[in-house]
Order: C-alpha cells, then sequence, then structure tokens
C-alpha cells in the first residue's frame, strides 16, 4: 500500500489539446478515490498518466516515496483493471489470474496459493477451470480483478470497470468491488462518468470538468455543499433544479421569487448562506433537490410564504415514491456548465421552468393540475450567476 500524490499535473498533447489542467490530488495510504465527470473531461487520462500509460507533461507524480514521473509502468507496483477486461481467451481462469506472476517467475506452489486466495474473495472457486468465453459479464470482470489482486500493489488503478455490464449486476459489483477494497486495504483510484457509482463507492469523490478539478471531498459533502453549478447539476440523481431568481429583503425577511411567486428564507438558510447579504436586489441562481418539494397536502402547517405553485406534467410511480415533473414560470438555469453537467439536457420553452419532486406515493396530484408545492428552504441552494459559485460566505 502507499500514498499516490499528483502536484501540478498537466498534459498537454502535440496538436496543443490540453487534456488535464494543474490537477493536485493527494490519494491517502488505503483510501478508495473516486475520479468522475462527463465524457472527456480529462478523468482517464489522469489515471493513465498515474499508470505511466500516457507521459506527463508537466508537475510531479509520486507513488509512495518514490517520484515516478519517468519509471516504467511495470515499475511502478500498480495493477490496472480495464473496462474490457483483457483476458486471454485461450486461458483457463485460474491461468489468467496467475499469468503475472509467471511472468516474474513466482515459484509455482506460491502461485496456485494466491490464485486460490485470490477466487475465494471473488467465489470465483468453481469457474477457475473454466475459460473466460463460458464465463458471465461479472465473472470475467471478477477474473480481471482477480489478476489485480494476486500481485499484491501499492494501488489499484480502475478505469470505467463496469461500463461493459448491465443495470443489474452493476449495482451487485460496485457493491462488491468497495466491500473487497475496504477488506484489502489498498490505495485504489477509481474512474467512472457514473456519479451513482462515485457517491455509492467513494471515500472520497474528485468532480472534473474540462480537464479542471472542480470540488474533491465527502460524497455527502459533494452533494451537501457543492463548490458550483456544474457540480451542484452533475452530483445528485434526478438532478438538482435550478432556476433564477430575484433575491429581496421585505419588512426585515428574505425572500427568492420570479414570476410564479416567491418563498421566504427561513432563519437557517439565511445562517447557512451569509454571503447572500452581497445579493439583495440581484438575480442569483436557486438551486433545490427533489427530495425538499413536497406535496404540500402531505405538509399540515408548513409556512404559507415557502411555497409556489406549479403544474403537474408527468407522474411517474417508482412503487416507495412518486416521482412528479412540474413546469413552473421562470428562467431555468441553463449556463454552459449545467448543459455539461445534466446529461441530456435541453432548453424548455425560454421562460418557463422544470423542476422534478419526490413524493409520497399516496400523493394525490394529477396530470394538467395546478398544485402547491411546499419548499423546503432550509435546503435551498444559491449560485452567483457570473462566476458560478456556490453562494456561502
Amino acid at each position: 500500500m502507499a500514498k499516490v500524490t499528483l502536484e501540478d499535473i498537466n498534459k498537454v498533447y502535440e496538436n496543443g489539446f490540453h487534456a488535464v489542467h494543474d490537477l493536485s490530488l493527494d490519494v491517502n495510504d488505503g483510501e478508495f478515490l473516486v475520479l468522475v465527470g462527463p465524457s472527456g473531461c480529462g478523468k482517464s487520462t489522469a489515471l493513465r498518466m498515474v499508470a505511466g500509460l500516457e507521459s506527463i507533461s508537466s508537475g510531479k507524480l509520486s507513488i509512495g516515496d518514490r517520484v515516478v514521473n519517468d519509471v516504467h509502468p511495470k515499475d511502478r507496483d500498480i495493477a490496472m483493471v480495464f473496462q474490457n477486461y483483457a483476458l486471454y481467451p485461450h486461458m483457463t481462469v485460474a491461468d489468467n489470474i496467475g499469468f503475472a506472476l509467471k511472468l516474474k517467475g513466482v515459484p509455482r506452489d506460491e502461485i496456485r496459493q494466491r490464485v486460490l486466495e485470490a477466487a475465494r474473495m471473488l467465489e470465483l472457486e468453481d469457474w477457475i477451470e473454466r475459460k473466460p468465453g463460458q464465463l458471465s459479464g461479472g465473472q470475467r470482470q471478477r477474473v480481471a480483478m482477480g489478476r489485480a489482486i494476486v500481485r499484491r500493489p501499492s494501488a489499484f488503478l480502475m478505469d470505467e470497470p463496469l461500463s461493459n455490464l448491465d443495470a443489474k449486476l452493476r449495482v451487485q459489483m460496485r457493491a462488491d468491488i468497495a466491500k473487497l477494497q475496504r477488506s484489502l486495504g489498498v490505495t485504489t483510484i477509481y474512474v467512472t462518468h457514473d456519479q451513482i457509482e462515485a457517491m455509492t463507492m467513494g471515500d472520497r469523490v474528485a468532480v472534473m470538468r474540462k480537464g479542471v478539478l472542480q470540488q474533491v471531498d465527502d460524497p455527502q459533502v459533494l452533494y451537501d455543499r457543492p463548490a458550483n453549478l456544474f457540480v451542484a447539476a452533475f452530483i445528485g440523481s434526478p438532478a438538482m433544479n435550478l432556476f433564477e431568481a430575484q433575491l429581496v429583503e421585505d419588512a426585515g425577511s428574505w425572500y427568492v421569487g420570479g414570476p410564479n411567486g416567491r418563498v421566504r428564507l427561513s432563519d437557517a438558510s439565511r445562517a447557512a448562506h451569509p454571503g447572500l447579504q452581497r445579493y439583495l436586489g440581484q438575480t442569483i441562481g436557486v438551486g433545490v433537490r427533489h427530495e425538499n418539494l413536497h406535496d404540500l397536502a402531505d405538509r399540515p402547517g408548513h409556512p404559507d410564504d415557502q411555497v409556489l405553485p406549479a403544474t403537474v406534467d408527468l407522474r411517474e410511480a417508482l412503487g416507495s415514491d412518486l416521482e412528479v415533473h412540474f413546469t413552473m414560470p421562470g428562467r431555468r438555469v441553463l449556463t454552459e456548465d449545467v448543459r455539461e453537467g445534466v446529461e441530456g439536457v435541453s432548453e424548455m420553452g425560454g421562460e418557463t421552468t422544470p423542476l422534478v419532486a419526490r413524493f409520497s406515493p399516496r400523493s394525490r396530484v394529477r396530470e394538467g393540475e395546478t398544485v402547491a408545492i411546499a419548499v423546503d428552504t432550509d435546503r435551498l441552494h444559491f449560485f452567483d450567476l457570473a462566476t458560478r459559485a456556490s453562494i456561502w460566505e
């Protein structure tokens, strides 16, 4: 095990494309760090530089106490797991897992022992004499994991290892990988474009956009305190609802609102965002997550001045919840970074804003109705529309 340190790492290709900008990260000994972001954000390039598969244009990369910028990949004491498994089709599971050890001249008995140990961890004992073509996708990914485990490296590097699996199997495999990493305690850098994978697997998550690190923190902190509009839009499913609103003061209270009315900010919200004072009288970005919007009929006693009307477009019954899609008047926050953060986002009507809320399955709202939505103003997020930064201090 070893700490992995990236100090001001840059990658500039011969054609001038700057893929990674001044990336600095400390991946602690035994930590599971996830690099996440949309396609083309530089996360896989960063991982490949750690592996030695891409040269570093500038900056310093250390594994343990050793600077490895110019060290050959095979001498970096790392093991990489790819999305395409990269198994030898003519070899058995046992031979695939132990192949790297055979190349290093490890004694046959020790190879057998380490292969069987990895197979037990990965529940592959019954398949050890089979070939990759006789295995499911999940089993093949376990073999690829086994090949990394037996090497007992200082660090694991994983590049979208679950992207070729179906949705149900991805859920199982991400739990298996996280459990395995914790039992082994090996420093791990994991790359994915799937923010659900990132949130459920990582001790910390590093969010990248256009080669620039946006924020690195515990998953819950990313969710609760996103640094900017991009992180706010990217982290969370469904994506955070974002719209423009005027911040105004009236009789000592602060309100955010637009053509559809306004809601009063709670004392807790004002205390959590003292920087809002500078934006009184201005238009800001406001964000609210789906779990902080409620059917007013199910919230007796909710303050009347913390309610917005909206028209129901669609109901999606999920069993335990009811996901409701609304439209309300007002401008949606639809900047370039929000477009990148929310896959498939499109302009909707210019002067209207789509909202998604998760109601109780007992809610009686119907499509086409205009209903009252109770807003948890304690949980609102606020953004500077010029800088795209979250407004806190």
